[in-house]
């Protein structure tokens, strides 16, 4: 892989032994708050506070293009390096592998969606059934039980850390929140300036204390006016500003952690495959998951291999394709999938490799008309920043 001017992969860009991915990063603050247990392989100074602000869709190569859009991030890129989202680079998987410190094959929140043993197609984002009326699932497929070892936010409270999340307020309860964040104090907030207060007010006094702070509406932008575009390059302006206001309010022995869940491409009308009207895509798949640039195909009995050729005859190398146990063998969900995840990932991968994406006209109509789109693991997706601001 080549980070300078236009970006070249032969192969799919995967964490390995030596690459930092998103599941190290709040370990890494843990170790930096003085808590013992926790690994730190980002080596952040030490501190008594730390906010971590998640801004949704701000891939590395898209922040490190648009410098004049946002000057304080992009001195920030200066003196830092990317790290890696995970596979698949998703709000709902990357949000949970910073929230319990593990990859997405031990945590087991696979995809945008995903496939329970009972055939259900899981929304992980908002925790219903995907596609038609929406159907809430909270209560048949609790987050706790999908989801159950403890989350590095409750290991940090347990260990006496004051952990808060300044999220929106419809996050309150919500089935990502209660699979990802729990553990931490809820406080909602309404737009830039509350979350800039709120984030400020989490990690003042003398306790030891953590903020994690999102901030979602660049990812919006982007997958509607694609990334670059006017609308999404004012909304990094006013990122910019959000996170300068914070590092503006700082108080002394604290620290600011930008980061991202994953970057995005744009993909043109001719590069957007509808598997709703393609019956060539359709043959032999009983449930199409993921995302629309990282797809899960569960398919019929003893239809894989035929699938498979279908899929590549149409898709050729604008995709890898790969069998569920090839993936997990090359590592794409970490070095451990664990007991009774495996089902969860379809018989088939389809990541995208050039701008193409697997769209649903019929199920998600709105979703299909979006031109930013992401899941994959191309460098665009695959590189998040890891900026991190200290006061004098």
């Amino acid at each position: 892989m080549t980070i300078d001017g236009a970006v070249t992969m032969d192969a799919p860009l995967i964490p390995g032994d030596g690459q930092a991915s998103l599941a190290d990063v709040v370990p890494a603050l843990l170790s930096a708050l003085g808590i013992a247990g926790f690994p730190d392989r980002l080596r952040l100074h030490p501190a008594r506070g730390v906010c971590l602000l998640l801004v949704d869709g701000l891939g590395w190569l898209s922040l490190r293009d648009h410098p004049a859009d946002a000057p304080f991030l992009a001195s920030l890129a200066q003196r830092s390096e990317p790290i890696m989202a995970g596979f698949p680079a998703t709000t709902a998987a990357s949000v949970t592998s910073l929230g319990t410190g593990v990859p997405v094959g031990q945590h087991g929140i696979v995809g945008y969606t995903f496939a329970t043993p009972e055939g259900v197609l899981i929304n992980a984002l908002s925790w219903h059934t995907h596609g038609g009326a929406r159907v809430d699932l909270r209560e048949r497929f609790a987050p706790e039980d999908v989801q159950p070892r403890p989350t590095a936010l409750e290991r940090a409270t347990a260990a006496g850390v004051r952990v808060a999340l300044a999220v929106p307020h419809a996050h309150r309860g919500s089935g990502l929140n209660r699979v990802a964040l729990r553990g931490a104090e809820f406080r909602g907030v309404h737009a830039l300036g509350d979350l800039v207060v709120t984030a400020l007010a989490a990690v003042s006094g003398t306790e030891r204390s953590l903020c994690y702070a999102y901030h979602g509406d660049l990812d919006l932008l982007g997958h509607v006016y694609g990334v670059g575009s006017l609308p999404w390059r004012l909304q990094l302006a006013h990122v910019d500003r959000l996170a300068a206001a914070i590092a503006d309010g700082l108080p002394p022995g604290t620290q600011l952690v930008v980061i991202s869940d994953h970057g995005m491409v744009t993909v043109p009308a001719e590069g957007r495959l509808d598997f709703d009207t393609e019956p060539a895509l359709q043959a032999g798949v009983r449930l199409l998951g993921g995302d629309a640039r990282a797809r899960y195909l569960y398919t019929e009995p003893d239809a894989t291999d035929d699938v498979r050729a279908a899929w590549h005859e149409l898709l050729g190398d604008r995709a890898w394709i790969c069998t569920r146990e090839e993936a997990i063998a090359a590592g794409w969900f970490g070095p451990v999938v664990s007991p009774g995840i495996r089902e969860r990932i379809g018989d088939l991968i389809v990541a995208a490799r050039t701008d193409v994406a697997i769209v649903q006209s019929h199920v998600t109509p709105t979703l299909s008309r979006l031109i930013g789109h992401h899941g994959s693991l191309t460098a665009n997706e695959q590189l998040v920043p890891l900026l991190v601001y200290r006061p004098e």
